[in-house]
């Protein structure tokens, strides 16, 4: 199905209704990685295939004046991470595992000079995210070493060892054990290296200290691993980190990472950051040093009374470490990212706002930074900058545009595309730009929303509601090209998509955020149905009798809470949703929140886990729902799925069950990624064609 469209031209260009294919094969373009002296950018492209052996990924290279196209650096089966440039522009390094290793090591590619990559590191162990030393001689890197290793052939002989083991078994002593859908090593903790470059000498700086015996030592946590956040201090003598002392206490505590200092030289590490006490205060991460040497900078999450803490940019000065006044985002908004200029004076971060991700500028001086320009679609994304040069890269997508490389001028409020992979695929398909409407709740709440109108859309027509709720709860829906739930596919068989950033959202203020507390399910869907309500008035080719709402994670867990509370809709769509607070709770990889959001523990007298709990009002359930789930997820556990399928069929609601065996908390694989969807437009045309 196509629709003819005036261009510019004398003639009408014909444009297609989105497929499956049309979007998950679309190139995939990562965050950059500028050169010092800004001039030019190495960032992924991955080329998707729907066979995961055919997907390629490799690294590129592009001019920031915009004057000439993105060449390919790398040509290989596996994909590579972390780029950082040496300080001369001459070198990159990453990490990548060629067809001789065994496990991810450090790559040097001399740009200047042309030729091959050479591999740096050999550790048995691996490495990962190097950072180039000021005067460019060393690399820092991080490697997942055994505790009791003190060097690389104690870690072999380990890992030989367990190897050899005639039984399998998992052994734990404490939290946490497992993390979204990996268990956690047993015998496993990061730690930082150093190597000079062109020799092998790397040098494990945390081996034999006291601070990795502690039982609760470990990395940030990230989705995909337990990361240091490696900086190097300006004289290059030492390296600035973050990590954890309590993350054994996980169960029954909040946990924090702190800031710390190790000499390349060795010794104990120096805590820079928190207190002698191991109890869970504020956290931080992303230590960045000034150009000029002489201030420090790291996020750092409040620790407060709500499960939800706000995230500022601290600052200190260096070495003192005297602390500055912070800067801070209107409402404090969490910063996704930061730069510190050149000039070591301007601060520029990026936030969430009302459906996009947009520019701030602060100042070293400290207090609240303001917007650098607003914006009416889109958003921005990893954001970096030049240490030598007032460049700003950054990814941007839209709803309708897919992530490119661009250069911002936040003088001016525009930015410059610097690569096009996918425009010209994207100009040929049929998808409008998202729609914004606010409205104020029945409790007070200013609420935002986006709509999304199919294809071939008429006026004059009438088309059903598809109610699509967010996860996290702590995220927000944005206008950008959301490959997992893409609003346009889900729109493409003749639906309008609405999108609501309900109580708990992100992108509109610490406060805003934090009103959920006590009111996991309730509030929200409250809104989201009034929400429904208000499009309906607002918009007269929403058909109010044909509804469906769907959603996944937290979004699974609201559209679980719809079917205890409501039967506006025709149709559910549950992924990856709890239906039991008290299972869920016990069994997911993080316990603690959660029972802090409700109060306390479910065996505590006095706290109600009970009243907004969808399994206590399995009587009431009548709306017919597509259940799906990754078995291999551990943030929501199958249990939770399973459970929710037994009562369906107890209660004979109507209802269908998707088990992905080799999926996560996500459908990211290409066939099953075509299955599911697939199997959801089957679903919804049931139920909302005429």
């Amino acid at each position: 199905m196509t629709v003819a469209l005036a261009s510019s031209a004398t003639h009408a260009v014909e444009r297609r209704v989105v497929t499956h294919q049309d979007i998950w094969l679309l190139p995939r373009v990562g965050a950059p990685a500028v050169s010092p002296n800004g001039k030019l950018a190495v960032f992924s492209v991955t080329e998707p295939a729907y066979s995961n052996d055919q997907q390629v990924s490799d690294l590129w290279l592009v001019a920031t004046d915009g004057k000439s196209p993105a060449r390919r650096l790398t040509q290989t089966r596996a994909s590579e991470s972390g780029v950082t440039w040496s300080p001369d522009g001459a070198r990159i390094a990453y990490a990548t595992r060629r067809e001789a290793d065994e496990v991810n090591q450090i790559y040097i590619m001399d740009l200047a000079g042309g030729g091959e990559a050479l591999r740096a590191t050999t550790l048995s162990t691996g490495a990962r995210l190097p950072k180039f030393s000021p005067d460019g001689r060393k690399l820092a890197f991080t490697s997942d070493v055994p505790p009791e290793s003190r060097n690389d052939d104690d870690s072999k002989r380990i890992v030989a060892d367990e190897k050899s083991r005639k039984y399998k078994m998992r052994v734990y002593d404490s939290f946490p054990i497992r993390n979204w859908d990996v268990w956690l090593p047993e015998n496993r903790q990061p730690h930082a290296f150093v190597q000079t470059v062109g020799v092998n000498d790397a040098r494990d700086l945390f081996a034999g200290t006291d601070m990795i015996k502690q039982p609760g030592f470990g990395g940030r946590s990230t989705q995909s691993a337990s990361e240091l956040d490696l900086a190097w201090a300006p004289d290059g003598e030492s390296l600035v980190f973050s990590a954890t002392r309590n993350a054994n206490r996980g169960a029954y505590d909040f946990t924090n990472a702190e800031l710390w200092q190790v000499a390349v030289a060795g010794g104990e590490p120096r805590r820079l950051t928190g207190s002698d006490d191991l109890k869970g205060g504020d956290s931080w991460s992303e230590p960045e040093f000034s150009a000029d040497g002489r201030s420090l900078y790291a996020l750092r999450e409040i620790r407060g009374k709500s499960v939800f803490s706000p995230t500022h940019l601290a600052a200190f000065d260096w070495p003192s470490l005297k602390a500055r006044a912070g800067i801070t985002l209107p409402a404090e908004r969490d910063p996704l990212n930061y730069v510190v200029a050149p000039n070591s004076r301007d601060i520029y971060l990026l936030a969430e706002d009302a459906g996009h991700s947009k520019v701030y500028r602060g100042k070293s001086s400290g207090g609240e930074a303001k917007l650098a320009f607003d914006m009416k679609a889109g958003g921005y994304g990893n954001l970096v900058g030049a240490e030598g040069a007032p460049v700003l890269l950054a990814n941007f997508d839209s709803a309708v545009s897919p992530n490119e490389i661009v250069r911002i001028d936040p003088t001016r409020g525009t930015h410059l595309a610097l690569t096009r992979f996918s425009t010209d695929k994207v100009a040929a398909l049929d998808m409008e730009p998202v729609e914004h409407f606010w409205f104020e709740s029945k409790r007070g709440a200013r609420i935002h929303n986006m709509i999304v109108r199919p294809p071939n859309f008429d006026a004059t027509k009438k088309y059903p509601l598809l109610v699509l709720m967010h996860g996290g709860p702590h995220s927000m829906w944005r206008d950008n090209f959301f490959l997992r739930w893409n609003y346009h596919l889900l729109a493409s068989p003749g639906y309008v998509v609405l999108l609501t950033n309900y109580t708990g959202s992100t992108g509109f203020g610490a406060a805003f955020s934090q009103a959920i507390q006590g009111d996991p399910l309730q509030g929200p869907a409250l809104e989201i149905n009034q929400a429904a309500d208000e499009a309906i008035a607002r918009y007269p080719f929403i058909d109010s009798t044909r509804q469906c709402a769907g959603g996944a994670s937290y979004g699974g867990h609201l559209a679980n809470w719809m079917q205890a509370s409501t039967t506006r809709y025709r149709c559910l769509i549950s992924h990856a949703g709890l239906i039991n607070l008290e299972s869920q709770w016990a069994t997911s990889d993080i316990t603690y929140s959660r029972e802090q959001n409700m109060g306390g523990p479910p065996w505590q007298q006095g706290v109600d886990w009970n009243s907004q709990n969808p399994i206590r009002y399995a009587s009431q359930w009548k709306t017919p729902v597509l259940v799906t789930v990754g078995e291999r997820d551990f943030r929501v556990p199958l249990n939770n799925t399973l459970e929710y399928w037994s009562v369906l069929q107890r209660q004979q609601v109507e209802s269908r069950l998707l088990i992905f065996p080799d999926e996560n908390h996500w459908i990211q694989q290409g066939e099953n990624s075509r299955q599911f969807f697939d199997e959801v437009q089957r679903w919804l045309a049931r139920y909302l064609k005429n």
